[in-house]
């Protein structure tokens, strides 16, 4: 016999029914749906999207190469946030017949985009300063100073609108470190540029970017890796899949867990199947509602499936753990 925990709708809904075949089934409430960023996605965006007119037309009456490839990179940024923004709003769409789990990976694949933009940028950025080493260039020192100036408060303050939701949602963390990177590039522009002005050392310019790119490189790559991981239907950080099995394990009349897999929805909803053995087990959905309430809880797990059979079954399982 097996059973499957059912459907724990918004409100913390507890809904139990038989299903087919003799089974039950459920998942536990999407709690850990995401923060609603509408309102910072379209001021980030309207911000961005200015300071890359602001550059574009100081470097063109300054004839600034270096301002006008800075509005290049800026302009992706932009679409950065636009990535980032629709796939929160994909989240939100209803699952099909096609697409029975929605649309919340969407948020992943936004998240490993993001990340690499921010090591593609990081590739220009090293680049643009093997050339300027090569052929270092005068520039219109505070005039670029005063620009990317105004980058830091700009992409600086971006980066705050998403501060909130940086550490639980991946793709807010994507969101996050772009503008953040932006910000640090722009004081870096800055630093260089009055450096220059003080030393007239040309080669600072090339020094300054390559540290820029150095550090934008080491805070992308948890973002890569984790949306790596996460898109390859790993388990997600946070969750001990160790201390899941366990809790299993340690529940009334189990004897074994087997085929346990947790993996994630999008970057803020977590799902798991496993079967557990319960010999002599009859029908209980208070017992699959425990379960799917006590996974949610310690283990912010949304979205639950368990199928408790009277011994192993699907011993062949290419999947089978």
């Amino acid at each position: 016999m097996s059973h499957h925990d059912h459907d724990h709708h918004d409100h913390d809904h507890h809904d139990h029914e038989p299903h087919a075949h003799g089974t039950g089934h459920g998942h536990a409430g999407h709690s850990h749906a995401p923060r609603d960023f509408g309102r910072a996605f379209a001021i980030g965006v309207g911000l961005n999207a200015g300071f890359v007119a602001l550059e574009g037309v100081a470097g063109w009456f300054t004839g600034s190469l270096a301002l006008l490839a800075d509005a290049g990179h800026n302009l992706s940024d932009v679409a950065g946030l636009l990535l980032a923004w629709a796939a929160v709003a994909m989240t939100r769409m209803a699952a099909t017949e096609r697409r029975t789990y929605g649309f919340g990976r969407s948020t992943i694949l936004a998240s490993l985009a993001n990340a690499m933009l921010l090591l593609l940028a990081v590739g220009a950025i090293l680049w643009e300063a093997v050339h300027r080493f090569m052929a270092p260039q005068a520039i219109d020192t505070w005039t670029v100073a005063g620009v990317a100036g105004a980058g830091i408060v700009i992409n600086a303050a971006t980066a705050m609108l998403f501060f909130g939701g940086a550490k639980d949602d991946l793709n807010i963390r994507g969101a996050y470190l772009h503008m953040l990177a932006d910000a640090a590039v722009s004081l870096g522009v800055v630093i260089a540029a009055l450096a220059i002005a003080a030393t007239g050392w040309l080669w600072l310019d090339g020094a300054v970017s390559i540290l820029i790119a150095v550090v934008i490189a080491w805070g992308t790559w948890s973002l890569l890796t984790e949306s790596t991981q996460l898109a390859l239907d790993g388990v997600p950080r946070g969750v001990d899949h160790s201390a899941v099995r366990t809790y299993l394990a340690s529940l009334p009349g189990v004897s074994a867990v087997h085929d346990l897999h947790i993996w994630a929805l999008s970057t803020t909803d977590t799902a798991l199947t496993a079967h557990v053995v319960r010999p002599g087990a009859t029908l209980d959905d208070t017992f699959l509602a425990s379960i799917a309430d006590d996974l949610r809880a310690r283990f912010a797990i949304g979205h639950t499936t368990i199928q408790v059979e009277h011994e192993a079954v699907c011993a062949a399982c290419s999947l089978h753990r």
